[in-house]
């Protein structure tokens, strides 16, 4: 797929989720990656479909936000396409019961998030 045709379908689906977030966190979501890094030439938008997960500092990151996790609706890759910071404990399990009752799966991968 070029460049451009990439780009552009995968702008729309970061639209998307980042749309369906910010319903679910009352306006905290922020889009995040467009394209997938398959570390070739080849460019590719970033997946249809929801997932999500919550990342903490067990994960890996170095959080610069003490309030907990990093919410990313997820590709089945873990490439991220919409984030919300600053989610706390209880804030979690509401996402989650919200995921849930709207049939999104939670991803267990490792999570790519944008830099």
């Amino acid at each position: 797929m070029q460049y451009f045709q990439a780009l552009k379908l995968g702008q729309k689906r970061v639209e998307q989720s980042r749309e369906y977030l910010n319903k679910i966190t009352e306006g905290k979501a922020m889009p995040a990656l467009a394209l997938r890094d398959n570390k070739t030439n080849v460019w590719e938008p970033v997946g249809e479909e929801n997932l999500y997960a919550f990342v903490d500092e067990t994960a890996g990151f170095v959080l610069t936000d003490t309030s907990g996790y990093i919410l990313a609706l997820v590709d089945k890759n873990g490439t991220s396409k919409s984030i919300a910071q600053g989610i706390t404990k209880e804030q979690k399990e509401k996402f989650e019961a919200a995921f849930h009752s709207d049939d999104i799966l939670e991803y267990k991968g490792k999570v790519i998030l944008p830099v």
